[in-house]
């Protein structure tokens, strides 16, 4: 009796032993599920922190677009750019220098002046110069229609199917020569692309290829045949350009080098800068500081011309309209390209007046009387910028 006993308590004793095994696995599965749930939940923090971290140190580790040796880079780049157009333009420095502020900027430019003073010759230039780019040219005509310019959806008879044929605008600098021949339609196509820099033909849409600049041109002595440019269309305009005749020795040296005729001096000039170089640049100018004072400055020159500030001028009384926002806009880009030009990485002052007239003389519109006693938009700023002064 004795020994079944032992015999059953130890069969009691395994059993519980086996229950508290079968429990203790349990609890195990439990407890190893529950340290993965938490390591799992540590390592999504520690990812998460990791991720933050290196978001800051990215952060940190990113240079500036706009320090020192960048700017001076870029004047640099800059500098040969006028060295290499210098070898195909002979003079009209301000025009030359004009054009590079409105590439970098962004902004489209329209040149005025008489025929021969090198505006082709000038875009053709600057399409050599920055590697990479292409330039063409198109010569308006009355009967132009916006898919001239544009392109058009043709017929391929052989497959039965269409194709689109891109026009001459899908190119990096623009030459739109004697845009004032053009008609009306045709001019509002074109200032649509530059400013949205997409072209739709039919049902699709083609973005431009970047950098894109137009240089229009209108010729300002024949009226027959011509359509004026709306004020609305001239607006846009980052800039009006006035080109004058060469002078005496300029000239000269034009006649010994016949540039204007002899194409294969264009041979000769060497891509400056790159594709790169130029967005690069038109980031960095948008980063050049602009004071407080330098801002009410331009403030102050574009009320004036509404009349609409304290200062009284005479001349005032020639203005019909003043400059609309985009003067203020496009006059503090300006000087910030001026600024970056010269290797600084602040605006003062003559870098607004250096730009003023070229944002402003087709901004301001002159009554009758001022047009009948043949007053200029220029000398209006002329007298503007003489007593307007930085507070």
């Amino acid at each position: 009796m004795a020994s079944k006993r032992k015999k059953h308590s130890k069969t009691k004793k395994v059993k519980k032993g086996s229950k508290s095994k079968k429990y203790s696995k349990k609890k195990t599965k439990k407890r190893t599920t529950m340290t993965t749930k938490k390591e799992t939940k540590k390592t999504k923090k520690t990812v998460k922190k990791t991720t933050t971290k290196k978001k800051t140190m990215t952060k940190k580790e990113e240079e500036p677009i706009l320090t020192s040796k960048s700017i001076d880079e870029a004047r640099k780049k800059i500098d040969l750019m006028f060295k290499e157009i210098g070898k195909a333009i002979i003079g009209q420095e301000e025009t030359v220098f004009s054009t590079i502020s409105g590439l970098i900027c962004e902004g489209h430019i329209l040149l005025e002046g008489v025929p021969g003073l090198a505006k082709s010759l000038l875009v053709e230039t600057l399409g050599r110069v920055v590697d990479g780019t292409s330039f063409r040219r198109i010569q308006f005509v009355p009967d132009m229609l916006p898919a001239d310019i544009l392109g058009v959806n043709a017929y391929n008879p052989k497959t039965g199917g269409f194709y689109i044929v891109k026009g001459p605008i899908f190119a990096n600098f623009i030459l739109a020569d004697e845009i004032n021949r053009a008609p009306p339609k045709t001019q509002a196509a074109l200032m649509e692309v530059m400013q949205e820099k997409k072209v739709s033909i039919s049902k699709e849409t083609f973005p431009l290829d970047k950098p894109f600049l137009v240089l229009a041109t209108q010729n300002p002595l024949e009226q027959y045949g011509t359509y004026p440019l709306p004020e609305a269309i001239v607006d846009r305009f980052f800039m009006k350009i006035i080109l004058d005749y060469p002078k005496p020795n300029e000239e000269l040296e034009i006649i010994t080098r016949n540039t204007i005729v002899n194409r294969e001096e264009l041979e000769i000039i060497k891509p400056a800068v790159t594709k790169e170089d130029i967005l690069k640049f038109q980031k960095m100018v948008r980063a050049v500081y602009l004071a407080p004072e330098i801002n009410k400055y331009i403030i102050d020159i574009v009320n004036t011309t509404r009349g609409r500030s304290e200062y009284k001028i005479p001349e005032l009384k020639y203005v019909k309209y003043g400059g609309s926002p985009r003067a203020s806009i496009y006059l503090g880009l300006a000087s910030r390209a001026v600024a970056m030009m010269n290797g600084r990485d602040f605006v003062i002052p003559e870098d607004v007046k250096r730009v003023a007239h070229d944002v402003l003389r087709h901004r301001i519109l002159l009554n009758y009387e001022g047009k009948a006693a043949g007053i200029q938009t220029d000398e209006i700023v002329d007298k503007i910028l003489e007593i307007i002064e930085v507070v």
